[in-house]
């Protein structure tokens, strides 16, 4: 069996593939708010216009958000990186001894003992940028992040707006034209679709089943936009009746 079949790898998009993650579940927010946000105006029985208005208030204020979120979050985790990295630094010049015995330590754990133990000792030490990253991996747990915290940002803001797009694009269409047929029903059919292509993706970025990954999105998505519903419902009927 071939590596990309074992690991689930979309050679097609080559190297977009890396910030697949942050494609996947900023669009899984973007579907679930923004149909959320629209099945609650319906439920409220809303104009159009404000389910409009609504929902790209939201898709707007939330992608800034999640995009900023995401971004802050990888910058953060890098810049603690580089911190503990510079503290091994200055341990294994300052504490050499010490630091070595920690990397025997680290190897007797996991099986050597005598002479090859300190043969991969040695090995290990003779290099200073080994060292540490064998302290940074080993002790620390910590492995540094090699994806731009910027593009992180940026992916998870266009798959937001992108897919959060679809729960509003038949009420815009609709809104310049027009129509006569069930909006919500087919805006529903098509956020349905969307929920199903994200869910596609996601099982190649988590390596689980196909058709459990889609399930999950479908169910998460219309859950979020049936509780949104009725809580627009039952405001609606409160404030009508009062």
């Amino acid at each position: 069996m071939k590596e990309n079949k074992l690991h689930q790898e979309i050679s097609i998009i080559g190297n977009i593939q890396v910030y697949l993650r942050e494609f996947v579940y900023g669009g899984i927010d973007g579907a679930v708010t923004t149909f959320a946000v629209v099945a609650g105006a319906v439920g409220a029985n809303l104009d159009p216009s404000i389910i409009i208005i609504l929902g790209f208030a939201n898709l707007l204020a939330d992608g800034f958000s999640m995009s900023v979120g995401a971004y802050l979050s990888s910058k953060s985790d890098q810049e603690n990186y580089d911190k503990h990295k510079a503290v091994e630094y200055w341990e294994i010049d300052n504490l050499p001894e010490k630091e070595r015995e920690e990397i025997e330590e680290i190897y007797k754990a996991k099986g050597f003992e005598g002479e090859l133990l300190q043969e991969v000792v040695n090995v290990i030490t003779a290099d200073k940028d080994r060292w540490v990253d064998e302290m940074m991996k080993d002790e620390l747990n910590m492995m540094e992040e090699t994806k731009s915290p910027f593009k992180i940002g940026l992916a998870t803001l266009i798959s937001f707006i992108v897919v959060g797009f679809i729960p509003l694009m038949i009420y815009v269409y609709d809104y310049y034209r027009e129509t006569r047929f069930d909006v919500f029903l087919w805006t529903s059919i098509f956020t349905g679709l969307a929920f199903a292509t994200v869910g596609w993706l996601k099982s190649f970025v988590n390596q689980t089943n196909i058709f459990k990954s889609i399930g999950e999105t479908l169910a998460l998505g219309f859950l979020a936009a049936l509780v949104a519903y009725y809580v627009g419902d039952f405001l609606e009927s409160l404030i009508m009746n009062s």
